[in-house]
């Protein structure tokens, strides 16, 4: 039932955690939130949530999808892998404390790889996009 904490269907353990709540997650399309805390490894000195943060964000909204798919039918959740990262678009960093809410959708699977499209809002204002590769190992 969703929404739901995505502690068990992340690899990722905290601090690495860059994801809290799976909205939403189907074959087409998964929605996340997390709420940036400071001891966030990807926080910078500054107390913005970095690029690559954003980039995690994203690829980690992925994980949770497919985490979710793996776990509902009783089995191991896999690791994934990013392959490659196109079409980056970073609007604005967000800051400690921010609730981002990402959304991924699938525009193609081909064998173990998934190509997803991904955009971050904060605050009803788009932050960040992209688009990654994603292998899974199964």
């Amino acid at each position: 039932m969703l929404p739901i904490s995505t502690t068990d269907l992340l690899p990722q353990k905290a601090p690495f955690t860059m994801v809290d709540t799976l909205l939403v997650s189907n074959d087409q399309s998964i929605e996340t939130t997390f709420t940036i805390p400071q001891e966030n490894p990807m926080v910078n000195d500054e107390g913005f949530f970095t690029e690559g943060g954003l980039i995690e964000n994203m690829a980690q909204s992925t994980a949770a999808g497919s985490g979710y798919f793996f776990t509902s039918r009783g089995e191991e959740v896999p690791v994934g892998y990013i392959g490659a990262v196109k079409h980056v678009e970073i609007v604005q960093l967000p800051k400690v404390g921010e609730q981002l809410h990402t959304f991924m959708e699938t525009k193609n699977r081909i064998g173990n790889a998934s190509i997803v499209a991904g955009k971050i809002y904060s605050e009803n204002r788009l932050v960040a996009s992209c688009e990654l590769t994603i292998f899974v190992n199964n």
